[in-house]
């Protein structure tokens, strides 16, 4: 049977991937869920899910960085950032680091499933750790999605990979930051997505400037309008590759709001969606 070219009236864009002819097979444990075109990603049905912050950190990264022709993928999961980007980046090497054999296991099937196992390098380990990436290795993009909170601040959740996802047992947004700055390639980009409230916002721009990074735009979200944002999308860069005049400021963009005041999708992140070969 062929691949459907649409979806509740939107056209898939893009080509038709190996699928599972590639040998990805979905297991019971398993769910095979589209991304981005004919793009599809491998989930663990009680695991960790792809997230709108997901989403929006691979749209953020490539929009702003839309000639890259390398990318690396910090704390990249069951790896949506990475599929979205290489959906938007047809042409570019992808390297993603990972320490949960769960998520590598579910980031390989996906990369066969979409025709992506050669440019697609998948390390297993914790990106801080020496060897895990060599010195002279440097990207145009650098994509992450760091864990929001300290190990002793919350409620746990029972499941490893989602425990692993939303607190800081592999390294802190600072972390983030400073792996970013010594493997940016001249000019390149890095883009995360971390909360904005006050003090969490001052743990990026404390760790971006020991990275000696500067955050050259920052975008606010709101997941419903007339909420305060929660999280925001900071685009970096390094301070040396820029003027001394520019180091010193931030573009702060408009707010992006996710779901309008009725409840339904706001109109700019269908846009977002379209953009990411996702349906609006």
């Amino acid at each position: 049977m062929s691949e459907p070219t649409h979806f509740k009236g939107w056209a898939k864009p893009g080509t038709i991937p190996p699928g599972l002819a590639s040998g990805a097979i979905v297991e019971s444990h398993e769910t095979l869920d589209a991304i981005s075109g004919h793009f599809r990603l491998f989930q663990l049905r009680d695991g960790h899910r792809f997230s709108t912050d997901d989403i929006l950190t691979a749209w953020y990264g490539t929009s702003w960085c839309p000639t890259a022709q390398t990318a690396l993928d910090l704390g990249s999961g069951i790896g949506t950032v990475g599929m979205i980007s290489a959906w938007r980046l047809p042409g570019a090497k992808f390297v993603t680091i990972e320490a949960q054999t769960d998520s590598i296991a579910l980031a390989k099937k996906s990369a066969r499933y979409n025709g992506l196992t050669h440019r697609y390098d998948i390390r297993k380990g914790d990106f801080r750790d020496t060897g895990i990436l060599k010195p002279e290795e440097k990207f145009d993009l650098i994509t992450g999605s760091p864990p929001y909170f300290p190990p002793d601040a919350g409620v746990k959740s029972e499941h490893p990979q989602k425990l692993a996802c939303r607190f800081e047992l592999r390294g802190t947004v600072a972390d983030y930051c400073s792996t970013a700055a010594k493997h940016l390639a001249p000019g390149g980009f890095f883009a995360c997505v971390f909360p904005v409230e006050p003090a969490q916002l001052a743990r990026v721009e404390a760790g971006a400037k020991a990275a000696n990074l500067v955050i050259v735009r920052r975008r606010p979200v709101v997941f419903r309008e007339g909420d305060p944002p929660l999280v925001g999308l900071f685009g970096m860069m390094r301070a040396d590759d820029l003027p001394d005049w520019f180091r010193g400021q931030t573009w702060i963009e408009p707010e992006l709001i996710i779901r309008a005041r009725n409840g339904k999708i706001h109109p700019e992140y269908s846009a977002v969606k379209l953009a990411i070969g996702f349906p609006p």
